[in-house]
């Protein structure tokens, strides 16, 4: 069958390129056949020529226009004298060449090139040339011909494969890839759908819409500039576009309200959609002139992007209104309110950084916009909680999540932190409000700490006062009361700290000022228990016990607790007081029992004191194990107590004045005495653990000033002992220099000037001769008689006076004389040194005595 190349219309054969589908009303010429079977019988119709769809043919030829003239809209480079092509002759069937006039050549080249032929842009236009419409109700008609002349092209396809199968070239197209090809190359004109579709496209949930919709948006604003569409019209159709944009926008925000459950690639699509009307809103408000266009309400901008961040200060709002969960055992509502809101904000900011942030645009600023909404709504949920009359408990609570937990352990956690170093959240409560919190929580910490401590000590006198024994650690007794206070006020410290550190240096000097308040009342109480308490079986085990707790609390004070000096003294004061009280009660017993041995010393004149101080020492080394509970420090300083004790009696008992040597000798040998018992003392209280170093010259000095005969030689002793102990006194250098029987009153007088260069020089670091106390002297009898005789006075019986000589009127009615004067004032009216001790009417055991050769008379020496 011989394919049909041309048709005639009026006349003139009409003949089409098989190549690119032009056709020119012109006589056929030999040239214008297909060179090969693949065309023969097929003609098409250029896009540029006719109005109906064109055919693609696809070729072996390059693209060149057929016919004397250029009735081709596609260009190709004109040659100098035509162009060269291969074409099929009519008389042989054969292949020759011929060539194209230069004239009949296009005057533009071609979009056209390589050895394969390809449409020319068949079916398409340039892009400045409108796209042509076509009814929606011709476009099935126009498929069903389409299809059926697919199928007759794919059938020629096939019978021509058959004979050209075995000239087929290297590299060209089968059949089936140029037919893919050409399917593949060609599409329909893109058409706007209606508002239907659109509509059933959206409540479907496809986002594919939203371009469209834009499109149809756009052609109504030009309807609307170009006034092609009535007013009525105009309104009637942006109605039907914004009720399509109200479906759009519930499609858009509704996954981006829940983001972190809805699927990636529908987040993807959402805010796709979301950004293009973002940018939409922005040139429409970059724009000059009004807003909107003739005829139609002004739309934008639609502000999605402001809605999108609403629905995120909703859903924080929502997510941390919710009702927390009741596992949490032991919490105040408000602390579970608290606990669920900032477990909450924390997840939730931290899945926005991992899971939303890579999918959302950087200018949408994702993570400062959900930071910023959780922020508000937990500022404004406290704000409303801290409006209430709170509890102690949930003040600190408050106060704890607005100045610590939140912007540490939340804003600055690491996962947030470098996320958020940009955004300004602020504070969760004004400046004053939190100021008003911070001194509510000092006044209510406080009263705790006191209501605290009080309770602990009365349930410490409880033990007491029951008569409990107290608990035995490592071999000492020991209280719980001084580890709870001491937990009690470092956890008030601890808690203000864990708020601010500012604010636990407020707290700081209320809770000391507490504690000495609190030492004060333990003093007070155990002084009532040491008088109240001494028949119960274990009171000394509980005297120890309570000394014992001195230690940690001077050591938190001394060591833990940087104090200033006036409030270090306002706490270590009741400690020491206690303690001291604390050792009276232990020694007192054994003080009582070494009182009689003491006195020993003057009964017997001094004549066997080394066995009278081996009997001193023997009872206090049988006592010594009764102090072994306490700790050690506690042990030294007991130790050191007795120290303290056996050198104030014996210095005591030198100076009672009973003692008067007149020979030096004599003096020398009570001299050796007193250094030989010197060191008795020292050696037995250093073995024990006395650390009372500064007492090992206080007997030895004594004993060289009672040896000495020289009265320069003794004002260097008396210098030198008076720097040693400052507290030595004038009436204890007249003690010590009664014994010297020998000595001149203007010598005496002459060594106790010494002591008026150094008073007041020193003050005295441990009291030694402080606690000595001087008695008063009876002058001798001879002193007295004369005295009566040269006052003219009658004796009265003898008086103890400490400042000044009493006359009271005698039997004879003229002045009686008093015959007890002050130390000093008898020893400056006396001729001669006293020979005479102290003699008191009251002391059984008073009695006059000498050493070898004293000449005291001993039945006047009490004489009234």
């Amino acid at each position: 069958m011989s394919p049909n190349l041309g048709r005639r219309q009026g006349g003139v054969q009409r003949v089409s390129c098989v190549s690119c589908c032009v056709t020119s009303d012109s006589p056929v010429p030999p040239w214008a056949a297909c060179p090969s079977d693949l065309g023969k019988g097929l003609r098409g119709r250029c896009g540029f020529c006719r109005p109906e769809t064109p055919k693609v043919i696809i070729g072996v030829w390059p693209c060149l226009p057929r016919g004397p003239s250029p009735v081709s809209a596609h260009r190709i480079p004109p040659g100098p004298q035509g162009t060269r092509v291969k074409k099929r002759t009519q008389q042989n069937g054969g292949w020759s060449w011929g060539r194209i006039p230069a004239s009949a050549q296009p005057l533009a080249p071609c979009d056209c090139s390589g050895p394969r032929f390809s449409p020319c842009a068949v079916g398409q236009q340039p892009s400045s040339a409108p796209s042509p419409r076509v009814p929606r109700e011709v476009a099935p008609d126009m498929e069903e011909k389409e299809a059926s002349k697919k199928k007759k092209s794919k059938g020629l396809a096939t019978m021509f494969s058959v004979f050209t199968k075995r000239r087929k070239k290297k590299g060209q197209p089968s059949l089936a890839e140029t037919e893919g090809e050409s399917e593949s190359s060609l599409q329909p004109p893109a058409q706007l759908p209606t508002v239907e579709e659109l509509k059933a496209d959206l409540e479907r949930g496809r986002l594919e819409a939203a371009r469209p919709l834009l499109a149809l948006e756009l052609e109504l604003q030009e309807a609307a500039a170009a006034g092609r569409a009535s007013a009525e019209e105009l309104v009637r159709r942006q109605s039907k576009v914004e009720a399509l944009y109200a479906l759009l926008r519930d499609q858009v925000l509704g996954p981006l309200r829940r983001p972190l459950e809805a699927e990636p690639e529908r987040l993807r699509q959402a805010l796709a959609v979301l950004a293009e009307q973002e940018r939409q809103d922005r040139a429409t408000a970059a724009a000059a002139g009004p807003p909107g266009c003739p005829g139609l309400a002004a739309t934008r901008p639609r502000g999605w992007l402001q809605l999108w961040r609403d629905g995120v200060a909703q859903a924080a709002a929502e997510r941390l209104s919710q009702q927390p969960a009741a596992d949490a055992e032991g919490l105040t509502e408000a602390e579970r309110a608290f606990l669920h809101m900032g477990r909450t904000m924390k997840e939730d900011l931290e899945a926005v950084v991992e899971r939303l942030k890579p999918l959302f645009p950087a200018d949408f600023r994702v993570v400062a916009t959900y930071a910023e909404s959780y922020h508000g709504e937990f500022a404004s949920q406290l704000a409303a909680l801290a409006q209430f009359e709170l509890c102690p408990r949930d003040t600190y609570m408050l106060l704890l999540w607005v100045q610590n937990l939140y912007p540490n352990d939340i804003l600055n956690s690491p996962k947030l932190a470098p996320e958020l170093q940009g955004v300004r959240l602020g504070p969760l409560l004004p400046p004053t409000q939190i100021q008003l919190l911070e001194a509510r929580f000092l006044s209510n910490e406080v009263a705790t700490v006191r209501k605290l401590m009080a309770r602990a000590l009365e349930l410490e006198s409880k033990h007491w006062t029951k008569d409990e024994a107290p608990q035995r650690l490592d071999g000492r007794c020991h209280s719980e009361l001084a580890i709870d206070i001491i937990q009690i006020i470092s956890q008030g410290q601890a808690k203000a700290e864990s708020i601010t550190l500012d604010l636990g240096t407020q707290i700081k000097p209320l809770l000391l000022e507490e504690l000495a308040r609190f030492l004060r009342s333990y003093q007070r109480a155990f002084d009532g228990f040491l008088e109240r308490c001494r028949q119960l079986r274990n009171y000394r085990a509980n005297v120890i016990a309570n000394i014992n707790n001195c230690l940690p609390f001077r050591t938190s004070v001394e060591q833990q607790w940087q104090t200033p000096p006036d409030l270090r003294s306002s706490l270590l004061s009741p400690l020491n007081e206690l303690k001291s009280h604390g050792f009276d009660t232990l020694l007192q017993s054994l003080f009582g029992d070494l009182k009689p041995l003491f006195k020993r010393f003057t009964q017997t004149r001094w004549a066997a004191p080394q066995q009278t101080l081996e009997e001193i020492v023997s009872a206090v080394a049988e006592r010594m194990p009764e102090f072994s509970e306490l700790q050690d420090c506690f042990r030294e300083e007991l130790l050191e107590a007795v120290h303290l004790h056996l050198v104030k009696e014996y210095i005591a008992r030198l100076c009672k004045r009973r003692l008067v040597l007149q020979t030096a000798e004599q003096q020398q040998q009570l001299a050796g005495h007193v250094q030989a018992n010197a060191q008795l003392i020292q050696q037995f209280c250093t073995q024990n653990g006395s650390p009372a170093t500064w007492l090992q010259d206080a007997l030895p000095t004594l004993a060289e000033i009672i040896r000495l005969q020289d009265p320069s030689a003794i004002k260097i002793e008396v210098a030198s002992y008076a720097n040693l102990y400052p507290d030595f006194s004038k009436g204890h250098l007249s003690a010590i220099l009664a014994i010297k029987g020998n000595l001149s009153s203007s010598d005496a007088k002459s060594i106790r000037s010494i002591l008026d260069i150094n008073t007041g020089a020193h003050e005295p670091s441990k009291a030694l001769f402080s606690l000595i106390k001087v008695g008063y002297v009876f002058l001798c009898i001879d002193l007295l008689r004369s005295a009566w005789r040269a006052w003219g006075t009658t004796p009265c019986r003898a008086r103890q006076t400490s400042t000044s000589v009493t006359a009271p009127r005698g039997p004879s009615r003229g002045p009686a004389f008093c015959c007890c004067f002050c130390p000093g004032l008898a020893e400056e009216w006396a001729p001669e040194p006293l020979e005479l001790e102290q003699l008191c009417p009251d002391d059984p055991s008073c009695g006059a005595g000498a050493v070898g050769g004293s000449s005291v008379d001993e039945s006047a020496a009490c004489t009234p």
